[in-house]
């Protein structure tokens, strides 16, 4: 269920991965789909984390993310039995996260709207994953201020760490 995930490692050329807060709920009516993701973090040090995600849950992944470099990181991801992820839940490290993931196309490029829920509710992020810079001309109207490197909207952080003031 959902799209399935491209390995993307050194060899294959990197993504670029940029951030958005959700200014307007425009982007409602373009949704494609929507996944309800739970989601928790095993491990996680300066670099490199280790991710567990349930989808709609009947689907599990393991996720290894390395690098610093805010827009590009490499990242393995591995399909894991169900099961096994919800056994998982009691070493997670920090807060579950869940969240309503949407996809919502705009010119062309599929945006991933998460709408978060539980102590994160009212936190609305906007994803957009391509292999080249997208520019700004391009983005639609309803994203607001782009977040990207900063930490805090970060899964990790948002697992491990405080609140963003917009969802408190």
């Amino acid at each position: 269920h959902g799209r399935p995930r491209t390995l993307y490692c050194a060899a294959m050329g990197k993504e670029v991965e940029r951030k958005f807060l959700v200014s307007s709920p425009a982007w409602r009516d373009l949704v494609e789909a929507d996944i309800r993701i739970r989601q928790f973090y095993l491990a996680t040090a300066p670099g490199r984390s280790v991710r567990v995600r349930i989808s709609d849950g009947t689907d599990a992944k393991l996720t290894l993310k390395f690098g610093g470099r805010q827009r590009e990181r490499d990242e393995f991801e591995y399909a894991i039995p169900l099961n096994e992820a919800e056994e998982m839940l009691a070493f997670a490290v920090g807060r579950v996260i869940e969240k309503t993931r949407h996809h919502v196309r705009h010119r062309g490029y599929l945006y991933e709207v998460d709408v978060f829920g539980g102590v994160l509710a009212g936190l609305v992020v906007a994803e957009l994953e391509t292999p080249e810079d997208v520019p700004d001309d391009m983005l639609p109207d309803w994203l607001g201020r782009e977040v990207t490197g900063e930490p805090q909207y970060y899964n990790a952080s948002l697992a491990l760490g405080g609140i963003p003031e917009i969802a408190a």
